[in-house]
């Protein structure tokens, strides 16, 4: 059985250098939009467009490559606060370095006659991605006359008709934030 080639995966990000190998200062343009799946960020919900707009220039240096330029894409997720659904548009700059022999964490792996970008594109797009979105910055959470937090004496308790201003409170309460009712903070016993 043929070993697989890491730089390989499935051949949607990878560039052909054979013919640019070896002569330093040559360049490989590569401007394309790449369908990337899904990324997601597990602590944000946080989830890319299908497409990625690149427009990036590979330039060979003496011992390896060097990939620069600008990603472009859509995101959606939850506003943190409010947790109505956001998006906005990510564009950042790449600026990366390919070598045959990579320091891990600092340098991406080159293959002998093709470089897989897709780890660095991947990497630059997840560290770019905002971890906690806001729907705006005056964002104040939740509809206080949909889903309440407290009663309507301000205090915490109920005032007159107690069971039937709990009744009602329970029914406005947003479900997504119901399981913090059963919380309490009282010390057991």
């Amino acid at each position: 059985m043929k070993a697989e080639d890491p730089n390989r995966p499935d051949g949607r990000f990878i560039v052909g250098i054979s013919d640019i190998r070896g002569k330093v200062g040559a360049h490989r343009q590569i401007a394309q939009d790449i369908d990337m799946g899904e990324i997601v960020l597990k602590s944000a919900n946080v989830r890319s467009a299908v497409s990625v707009s690149l427009d990036l220039d590979l330039e060979v240096l003496a011992d390896g490559l060097c990939l620069t330029g600008g990603i472009r894409t859509q995101w959606t997720g939850e506003c943190r606060r409010c947790l109505d659904e956001v998006e906005g548009t990510i564009e950042v700059a790449l600026d990366e370095i390919f070598e045959v022999r990579p320091t891990e964490g600092e340098t991406y792996p080159l293959g002998y006659d093709t470089v897989n970008i897709e780890p660095a594109v991947r990497d630059t797009l997840v560290l770019n991605m905002p971890m906690t979105p806001l729907c705006a910055d005056d964002c104040v959470g939740p509809d206080p006359e949909r889903f309440p937090t407290s009663s309507s004496d301000g205090a915490g308790g109920t005032s007159g008709g107690e069971a039937d201003a709990a009744g009602e409170e329970e029914k406005r309460i947003d479900p997504r934030w119901a399981a913090l009712a059963d919380i309490t903070f009282d010390d057991p016993e």
